[in-house]
C-alpha cells in the first residue's frame, strides 16, 4: 500500500528535467521561426515597394506619351506625375519613391527609409528606367551587388 502513494507522488507532475528540455525544444524553435517570420515580412514589404515604383513608371510613359517628354518642367515634375512632392513615401511607409528625370530618359528608384527593411542586405534598391529595364541592388546607393534575379 505504501508503494502504491510513493508511486502515485511521483506521477503527480512534471520534474524539473522534463520541463527544462520543453523549455530547450522551444527556444530551438523560436531562434529558427522568428529570422525566418522577419524574412517573409520583409518579401511581402518588397511587393509593396515593387508595385509603387511600376506605377510610378507608368505616369511616367504617360506623360512622355501625352507630352513627349518625362519631365518638361522639373519644377512641377512631382504634381504632374500626380504626387504632392517627390520623394514619396509608398504606402505602409517602409520604401520611399524618387525620379530622375530628363526630357529623354527617367530612373525610378525605391529605397527602403525604416530600420527594418534596411536591414534586408538583398534587396535595398529597386530601379526602373524608361526603357523598362528592371534592377535590384543589395546597397541603397547602388554600388553592392546586382541581385535582380533575386528581388525582382
Amino acid at each position: 500500500m505504501q508503494r502504491d502513494r510513493a508511486a502515485s507522488r511521483r506521477q503527480q507532475g512534471f520534474t524539473l528535467v522534463e520541463l527544462m528540455v520543453v523549455v530547450l525544444i522551444t527556444a530551438i524553435l523560436a531562434a529558427v521561426a522568428v529570422p525566418l517570420y522577419k524574412q517573409q515580412v520583409r518579401k511581402s514589404r518588397r511587393t509593396e515597394a515593387r508595385t509603387a515604383i511600376l506605377d510610378l513608371a507608368s505616369r511616367e510613359e504617360r506623360m512622355f506619351s501625352t507630352r513627349n517628354s518625362y519631365a518638361p518642367n522639373p519644377a512641377t515634375l512631382a504634381t504632374d506625375l500626380g504626387y504632392a512632392t517627390l520623394p514619396v513615401t509608398v504606402g505602409s511607409g517602409y520604401y520611399q519613391l524618387n525620379v530622375v528625370a530628363t526630357a529623354t530618359t527617367f530612373v525610378a528608384q525605391a529605397i527602403p527609409i525604416t530600420a527594418d527593411q534596411q536591414a534586408d542586405s538583398q534587396c535595398q534598391l529597386f530601379q526602373v528606367d524608361n526603357v523598362g529595364r528592371q534592377s535590384t541592388n543589395s546597397a541603397p546607393d547602388g554600388s553592392g551587388t546586382d541581385t535582380t534575379s533575386t528581388c525582382w
